[in-house]
């Protein structure tokens, strides 16, 4: 499937709300994929591109759990880190959105390293996200420029492993310019890929060590987020049917589901795909379904 790029322009309905607060937010952002994520309940989660064992299994448990927890993770797309938030989001069901550093058409992804996982991103009802366009020159100074979008789209920042002079922490700086919450996963101080995130904790970020010590920050916001996910599923009933038994059960057989609502295939059909596009349950394939 070819995505077409979407301008979306500052004011506009469709614009991010959180990043039309930020006093240089950009005019406009090209866009491929799901637009409303810009509007949904986001958070960065940023790192070294050269990560240790460390830093992978940790962004991979934390993002997982972030996801499931109905965040929308915010990286760069870059190598480390980022791929490694994005690719986690992906395997667990979730949305996520890239924020790049130029333009983002095909030709134009970069790094070309992650041209498969951008195309996955928005194979799984993702997004990409750019300030320029593509006709724009691609210069280095981009890439410290998006990261006040990666920011600015997010309700807070993690930083997952980083150097002393991490570009991941230029993404910290620009969270607390837009006050914006800033956590840390610490590290050992032998490592010099924590040397950034425990220099953030001891300058007042706040230490993480699972996901749950940022849901808890945002609990009551990510409640009614999933109250108002459930009162639109409520207006369908053989959706609200379907929801009810993924809950239940886990994951299904397309047969299962039709068989325990006892309702037609047809709207069985019908209503598994609506569900699908709206990111409310995910096929795995081979006619299985599971809640995201």
């Amino acid at each position: 499937m070819n995505w077409p790029i979407v301008q979306v322009d500052f004011g506009k309905e469709s614009f991010s709300k959180l990043l039309s607060q930020i006093h240089d937010s950009p005019k406009q952002l090209y866009c491929r994929g799901n637009i409303s994520l810009l509007n949904s309940s986001c958070f960065a989660v940023v790192g070294t591109r050269k990560l240790t064992s460390y830093g992978k299994e940790t962004a991979q448990q934390i993002v997982r759990d972030l996801a499931n927890n109905g965040f929308t993770i915010v990286s760069g797309l870059a190598l480390g880190i980022d791929a490694v938030a994005h690719q986690a989001t992906l395997d667990c069901g979730g949305k996520t959105i890239a924020v790049l550093g130029g333009g983002v058409g095909d030709k134009n992804i970069g790094p070309r390293t992650n041209f498969a996982l951008a195309q996955s991103i928005l194979k799984n009802d993702g997004l990409l996200v750019s300030e320029y366009s593509e006709r724009e020159t691609i210069f280095a100074s981009n890439f410290a420029a998006r990261d006040r979008i990666i920011s600015g789209l997010s309700l807070g920042v993690l930083v997952i492993e980083a150097d002393e002079k991490s570009g991941a922490l230029i993404t910290a700086k620009c969270a607390l310019d837009q006050n914006r919450d800033v956590f840390a996963v610490p590290g050992s101080v032998l490592s010099p890929k924590s040397a950034g995130p425990n220099a953030l904790i001891q300058n007042g970020a706040k230490l993480v060590v699972n996901a749950y010590d940022i849901i808890n920050e945002y609990h009551e916001n990510l409640q009614l987020f999933s109250e108002n996910k459930k009162m639109v599923l409520t207006q369908n009933p053989t959706e609200k049917k379907i929801v009810n038994l993924l809950d239940e059960h886990g994951i299904l057989f397309v047969d299962d589901i039709i068989r325990r609502s006892g309702m037609e295939t047809s709207a069985i059909s019908v209503s598994l795909s609506m569900l699908e596009i709206r990111g409310i349950i995910k096929h795995l394939g081979n006619g299985k379904y599971r809640k995201i």
